[in-house]
């Protein structure tokens, strides 16, 4: 725990989000959506993974307790505390999926295990020696995958009553437990931090549950959730891995030597290099060891090793190197020989261990629209799976990028022109790396409509009429609110006893005394014409707005 570097595992956490929070920035269409079941699957398959090391980790603490309980009691005794409150946070967590996926199917808890979850059996750890029914989901065949009503409803539900919240509490208890154990010092490295900032994509505040849950489709809840698993796996493992720490060399004696991989990262770009240090856990300075690699092995055998890489250690570590050249996930396994002096003999110590290669691939995503405006500035956010946001160096061909305080950009374009692209690279290692580009339309701000009273043509009571007292200029379905146009000025007319009376040119958007005699001396039936509108938008471009026609009932 000393310096509390974060983990492999935590970074490719924390990049799994960033791919999550881009695809949520998106439209859902059915590469999104895959998008969604492949992050969702590697999650499930990374918890999977690490519920065994954490297993694996548990029975060395156990072997060390049996050694010497007198040494070990108390160290072991809040380990097994540790293992059960997170046990029931995580059980407590996969028994939402199954209502959430039941609820969106409007069908029982029993029918949605039976139709789209898997049943395997894992230990019980609230009752040694037992086993419990684990139910792993099958979200690709779940119909309403895409749909976010009754998610929304069930998780968010009305002043405060939805599961979210109570998910909240449950994990900002679980998450004052952990710190107990390992420390206040750690808390801003802890995940699971639900009472923190979050805005939505125009830069309000929201709380963690809307955040996270709000409007959000089946396929992200669930995928949300297992990132929240794993965050949950990190903390125990950090716990357990502390109290395992307090326990002095000198109290007990290592009955085992074992083998360690610690990679720099699980996801790779293409072009760059995989990285790992591979090392035992207890080793004598005056033995140096050997490891041999063998790719794409799952295990090794003795009629694969004529063929294996062979690495040299230093001080118990060896540096491994493989090119990332081919996409998906790839695969090596291993062993350590290291001359045991207890026996005079070389003894071998297995690893294996995975890691994905990850295609250049840019997410360019406007958060308010799929095109971009001449005179605004549109909110963008920029993105590649697993690389940080901070090494990502974005470029325009045509106008203006800049960055804002919570990592999106506003994106200015030139008016007059058709297309712009938006390019990205990033600084990975010592290289600089191109990760794609997007080409985008650029359209000009739509028109506003007029309207008086809301009201573009019809009947109007007179003193409605009056007490409107101006034309107002409506950006019908637009999302920029911020961006508003004004009256510059008008023209209004009627016939009276069969002649056109006009009140010329008036500057502005309100009525003015000529207009208000017009209105006021206007009889039942009598027509109102409001032409000839111009309005200003802040980019300084004129417009001709629609004409206004209103009978006086």
């Amino acid at each position: 725990m000393a310096g509390y570097k974060e983990t492999p595992r935590q970074k490719m956490i924390g990049m799994l989000y960033l791919v999550l929070t881009a695809l949520l920035a998106l439209n859902v269409s059915k590469d999104i959506l895959n998008a969604f079941l492949v992050v969702n699957d590697s999650m499930e398959n990374s918890n999977e993974s690490f519920y065994t090391k954490i297993n694996s980790e548990y029975a060395k603490f156990e072997s060390q307790y049996r050694l010497n309980p007198g040494k070990t009691q108390e160290y072991w005794d809040k380990a097994k505390e540790v293992r059960i409150k997170s046990f029931e946070l995580m059980k407590y967590i996969e028994d939402i999926k199954q209502e959430v996926v039941a609820r969106s199917e409007k069908i029982s808890i029993d029918e949605a295990r039976k139709q789209f979850f898997t049943v395997k059996q894992d230990p019980n750890p609230l009752n040694p020696g037992t086993m419990y029914d684990k139910y792993v989901i099958n979200l690709a065949i779940i119909p309403t995958k895409d749909k976010f009503d009754e998610p929304t409803n069930y998780m968010i539900g009305q002043n405060k009553k939805g599961k979210a919240y109570e998910l909240s509490a449950k994990l900002q208890e679980y998450r004052k437990f952990i710190l107990s154990v390992i420390g206040d010092q750690y808390s801003d490295k802890l995940g699971m931090v639900t009472d923190g900032k979050y805005y939505d994509a125009s830069g309000a505040p929201q709380n963690w549950e809307v955040y996270n849950f709000y409007n959000t489709i089946l396929a992200a809840n669930v995928t949300i959730l297992n990132k929240i698993i794993a965050e949950i796996q990190t903390a125990e493992f950090d716990a357990i891995s502390n109290l395992y720490g307090n326990i002095s060399e000198k109290d007990f004696k290592f009955d085992k030597v074992e083998a360690k991989v610690i990679p720099k990262s699980q996801y790779v770009l293409m072009g760059s290099k995989y990285e790992a240090e591979i090392m035992v856990a207890a080793y004598d300075s005056k033995s140096p060891s050997t490891v041999k690699i063998v790719r794409g092995a799952d295990k090794v055998s003795e009629g694969s090793l004529g063929g294996a890489q062979i690495l040299k250690t230093e001080n118990g570590t060896a540096k491994l190197e493989f090119a990332a050249t081919n996409p998906g996930p790839q695969r090596y396994a291993g062993i350590i020989e290291i001359f045991d002096p207890s026996t005079n003999e070389l003894a071998r110590h297995s690893f294996a261990a995975d890691y994905i290669v990850v295609p250049r691939t840019l997410t360019v995503a406007p958060l308010k629209m799929n095109i971009l405006y001449s005179g605004l500035k549109n909110p963008v956010s920029i993105n590649a799976p697993g690389v940080p946001s901070e090494l990502i160096t974005p470029s325009i061909s045509k106008g203006k990028m800049t960055r804002k305080e919570d990592g999106t950009y506003d994106v200015e374009v030139p008016t007059g022109e058709k297309t712009v692209t938006i390019t990205a690279s990033a600084k990975i290692g010592d290289n600089t790396m191109e990760l794609g580009s997007f080409l985008f339309r650029i359209k000009r701000v739509p028109d506003p409509v007029a309207k008086i009273a809301n009201m573009t043509d019809g009947q109007i009571e007179k003193n409605r009429l009056i007490g409107a007292r101006a034309i107002i200029p409506e950006l019908v379905d637009f999302d920029f609110a911020d961006f508003n146009y004004e009256i510059v000025s008008y023209q209004m007319s009627t016939y009276r006893g069969g002649d056109l009376q006009t009140t010329g040119t008036i500057k502005g958007n309100i009525f003015n005394e000529t207009a208000m005699n017009f209105i006021k001396n206007a009889s039942k039936g009598q027509k109102l014409y409001f032409e000839r509108i111009q309005a200003k938008g802040p980019d300084g471009t004129m417009r001709t707005l629609n004409p206004i026609n209103l009978e006086i009932n």
